[in-house]
């Protein structure tokens, strides 16, 4: 299942790829997979992220896991005002062509 999530960034960018790269496989043992990430070309503190999860238990696991929330705003992500958007079963990330 693919979700949008809109992320406002307290310290921009970079804090917060470096995290990700850090706590990628957190993610991954959660049964979540990156598909993009990245911010507005003239907002660096507006940040899209879109996410593959294997279900919605995975994106339940991956949304309640304390530790990890705490990390993502210690490096500038403003939990309180991110939305997560999901995406309709019938999304894709590749046509396998």
């Amino acid at each position: 299942m693919i979700v949008k999530m809109d992320i406002d960034l307290a310290r921009g960018f970079g804090p917060w790829k470096e995290m990700f790269v850090k706590n990628e496989h957190k993610l991954n043992a959660h049964g979540g997979r990156l598909v993009f990430a990245g911010t507005e070309k003239d907002n660096d503190n507006k940040l899209t992220v879109i996410m593959d999860f294997d279900s919605p238990e995975a994106l339940k696991s991956f949304a309640s896991d304390e530790e990890l929330s705490k990390i993502r705003a210690e490096a500038g992500a403003m939990l309180e005002t991110s939305t997560v958007t999901m995406m309709c079963a019938e999304s894709f990330t590749s046509t396998n062509n």
